[in-house]
C-alpha cells in the first residue's frame, strides 16, 4: 500500500488514540472496489462501538490544531 504514491504505509491492527483523546480499535486496511483508494477500518471503543472507515491519507496525516501538533491517530496498544 502506498500513501500518496510514496513509501508504503502499514497500519497495524490494534488500539489507536485520536488526537482529541478518544480510542479506537483498528482492524486493518481495505481498498475501494472501484477507485482502489485505501481506507482504514476501525470501531469506536466508546458510546455505541460503531464501525467506521477513513481514507488512509487522513488517518495518517499530521494535525495542527488548538495548540496540538502531531499525528491524527497514534497506536497505543
Amino acid at each position: 500500500m502506498t500513501h500518496d504514491d510514496a513509501a508504503p504505509v502499514e497500519i497495524e491492527p490494534g488500539v489507536y488514540e485520536h488526537f482529541k483523546g478518544m480510542r479506537y480499535e483498528v482492524f486493518g486496511t481495505a481498498r475501494h472496489s472501484e477507485t482502489e483508494e485505501v481506507f482504514v477500518s476501525y470501531r469506536k471503543l466508546y458510546d455505541d462501538h460503531s464501525f467506521w472507515v477513513r481514507p488512509i491519507a487522513m488517518f495518517t496525516e499530521h494535525v495542527e490544531r488548538d495548540g496540538y501538533s502531531g499525528p491524527r491517530f497514534r497506536r497505543v496498544e
